[in-house]
């Protein structure tokens, strides 16, 4: 059966999201040996060399304008987006980070407006976003009912939201240029790797390595660095590429869901009805929003 490229756009985005939703459980493994900061340094050590093994090719100097681009799209995607979500972890309760990191698609969809020129989403897809941010509010209370105000750290989270947009957008622009994904994502790696060194001494960075010597260690760092660094951000740029940033990015509210899932199967931590009730309202609005569901005008 014929499968048009918008078709395996939204496939491959589901399957990034998938893995991706997994990762919690990989760092929360190796959070009793490593740092935020080295968890995200390794990953992306491993990432940028596996995108090496996968094409041998150089990408030669592209010229200063494009190049900056480039930079920037490491600079958010990679350095910023991470470090603004862990460090936002240390100041305020994942519940808040969890609802705020919901709005990177309405972020993405206000962005593409002024920067690529897009049409205005429909009105459904204001409407599907509402209710993915409730149901993934749900998901994340999951029954505690407690919201603490925390300026620093929510302010972060929000940060993180807008630099995941932008690399989307930057993501979009790159790609129509017409580059091979896996050598872009890894000039996007290089990029945010580079970036990054100056937070290791800030935040007190240890290499380490023998930790590594341990199997359950090794294992979560290869699956955070090849997996869902790696392998995911390549397809998920190239489903960027197919079908588009903004609805594209609507995939985002499925990663809490996937991520309780994860946890309770691997975990066994409490599946609540509150949770429950939170991903049947997170589905509805995902597939609101790419009109999957209808709805009637008068």
């Amino acid at each position: 059966m014929f499968v048009t490229k918008k078709t395996q756009g939204h496939l491959i985005a589901l399957m990034t999201i998938f893995i991706w939703g997994s990762t919690f459980i990989a760092t929360k493994v190796l959070l009793v040996n490593f740092k935020p900061i080295e968890i995200l340094f390794y990953r992306f050590c491993l990432g940028y060399v596996m995108l090496w093994v996968l094409a041998p090719r150089l990408l030669v100097w592209q010229g200063i304008k494009r190049e900056l681009m480039f930079l920037c799209a490491g600079f958010c995607g990679v350095t910023c987006y991470f470090l603004c979500e862990n460090i936002a972890l240390t100041y305020t309760n994942a519940s808040n980070v969890g609802v705020i990191t919901t709005l990177a698609p309405v972020f993405t969809a206000l962005l593409s407006i002024f920067f690529l020129k897009t049409e205005r989403p429909p009105r459904r897809f204001y409407i599907g976003c509402l209710f993915a941010i409730l149901g993934v509010g749900l998901i994340s209370f999951n029954g505690k009912y407690v919201l603490s105000l925390n300026p620093l750290g929510d302010i972060l989270a929000v940060a993180a939201c807008l630099f995941w947009a932008c690399y989307s957008i930057l993501t979009k622009k790159s790609s129509n240029l017409g580059y091979n994904t896996i050598l872009l994502t890894r000039r996007f790696f290089f990029y945010g790797l580079l970036l990054m060194l100056p937070a290791l001494s800030i935040f007190d960075f240890k290499f380490g390595l023998e930790r590594f010597s341990q199997m359950t260690n090794l294992l979560n760092i290869l699956f955070l660095g090849v997996g869902a660094s790696a392998i995911c951000f390549v397809s998920w740029n190239y489903a960027v590429k197919l079908v588009g940033a903004v609805k594209i990015s609507i995939y985002l509210y499925l990663l809490p869901i996937l991520t309780i899932l994860a946890a309770v199967i691997i975990l066994h931590e409490p599946f609540t009805f509150i949770a429950a009730f939170g991903t049947l309202v997170t589905l509805i609005g995902v597939l609101l929003s790419e009109g999957r569901i209808k709805i009637k005008k008068r």
